[in-house]
């Protein structure tokens, strides 16, 4: 009885194929057709007609002569059949192959296929598996980031006795694209929060008839925290990302691998410039970020307290000294290296495709502002500690 599907349903459309079909003779199990992955619903009830003709027999022979032709969709249902009847007992025999099809099912048989077995857990043991991974990760990143800062290091001691070798161009060029075209949205960004500083501390202050004291707050907090983390923040997400999609670009392009065949250093070439870059053009900007913090925080203090321009900047001058401003400036350059340090090792670690690409410059992203507020809150535990 030849099991098939009507070919209307099962063929491409425009053309016509004969469907596969297991037929039971008297010495053999006849098998004919196009045993394709085009014909899937129906490569199944054939593999279920072989067990059927195999069960209870000690050999079964199938003949493969009208088989027109088999691909590895075929070529696995015919062999994984074999199998079961083999676990059953019964001996199966291939005859009258073509040549290729032979030679497709011999590879399939040695390559013997089977699916992974999934391990059965608990959800809870599986949210325990996937936290240590990502400690492992996390301790593997820390790892990779001294060793490619030691790599910065050296690649810089090495310019400074050669600094003819450096590629001036490219530092001005980075500080450029980093302080210079990423200064009008540092500005805003900066002049908006101070805004709403002044305007949540005054609202708050009001109910004690305290709102000259905001200008304390607008002051310490913008000079010592906000100015050059919103400047850091917005560096990692700008020039960052930027960093990493330029040489992760170049690693996919293979450019990486040409310098280092015309005797170059990718580290001196590519990471020296941007590093350094983003060491000068970060305080630059952290500190044109705390301008524009206060003067946001002072017109709003201006028109929403009550605070003339001339008493905010009094009290002002009376809340803050050198100190509260040098401890935002220190915090920049070491900001810097963070962002510059983790954005070129995610470049480097781009594989050829489009999707490995994108994949690090998110992770760069990402653990660059991670990074940048742990560092943050570990200066601010350093300075308390100081006392400064």
């Amino acid at each position: 009885m030849p099991v098939s599907d009507a070919i209307e349903t099962t063929a491409p459309p425009g053309e016509r194929r004969p469907a596969p079909q297991a037929e039971a003779g008297p010495g053999a199990l006849a098998l004919s057709g196009d045993w394709t992955a085009t014909f899937g619903e129906t490569l199944e009830r054939c593999a279920a007609a072989i067990g059927e003709a195999g069960r209870g027999r000690s050999d079964l022979v199938i003949d493969l002569a009208a088989v027109d032709r088999l691909d590895t969709a075929g070529a696995v249902v015919i062999d994984r059949a074999r199998r079961a009847l083999a676990a059953s007992g019964t001996s199966v025999a291939l005859r009258n192959a073509q040549p290729a099809h032979e030679t497709l099912m011999r590879e399939i048989a040695s390559a013997e296929l089977k699916l992974p077995e999934q391990a059965r857990t608990s959800p809870f043991v599986d949210f325990l598996a996937m936290v240590g991974q990502t400690m492992v990760d996390a301790g593997r990143d820390l790892v990779a980031g001294i060793v490619f800062l030691g790599e910065f290091v050296s690649a810089l001691i090495r310019v400074v006795m050669r600094p003819w070798t450096f590629r001036f161009t490219a530092l001005v060029n980075q500080i450029d694209q980093i302080a210079l075209r990423g200064l009008p949205i540092v500005l805003l960004i900066s002049f908006v929060v101070g805004a709403i500083i002044a305007q949540q501390g005054i609202f708050q202050l009001l109910q004690f008839g305290a709102a000259t004291f905001a200008v304390d707050l607008i002051g310490i907090l913008v000079l010592r925290e906000l100015g050059v983390l919103l400047s850091a923040i917005m560096v990692a997400g700008r020039s960052g990302s930027a960093f990493t999609a330029e040489i992760g670009a170049m690693k996919m392009r293979e450019e990486i691998d040409a310098l280092r065949v015309m005797g170059l250093d990718p580290i001196e070439v590519l990471v020296v410039p941007r590093i350094l870059g983003l060491v000068i053009g970060l305080p630059l900007l952290a500190f044109c970020a705390s301008l524009a913090a206060i003067l946001g925080g002072g017109l709003v203090a201006w028109v929403y307290g009550g605070v003339s321009p001339d008493v905010f900047l009094m009290r002002l001058r009376e809340a803050i000294d050198l100190s509260t401003f040098l401890v935002g400036m220190i915090k920049a350059p070491f900001m810097a290296v963070v962002i510059g340090v983790i954005a070129c090792i995610e470049g480097l670690a781009v594989k050829g495709s489009a999707e490995s690409l994108g994949q690090h410059v998110t992770a760069s992203v990402v653990k660059a502002i991670f990074m940048v507020i742990v560092l943050d809150g570990v200066f601010a535990m350093f300075f308390a500690a100081l006392d400064y």
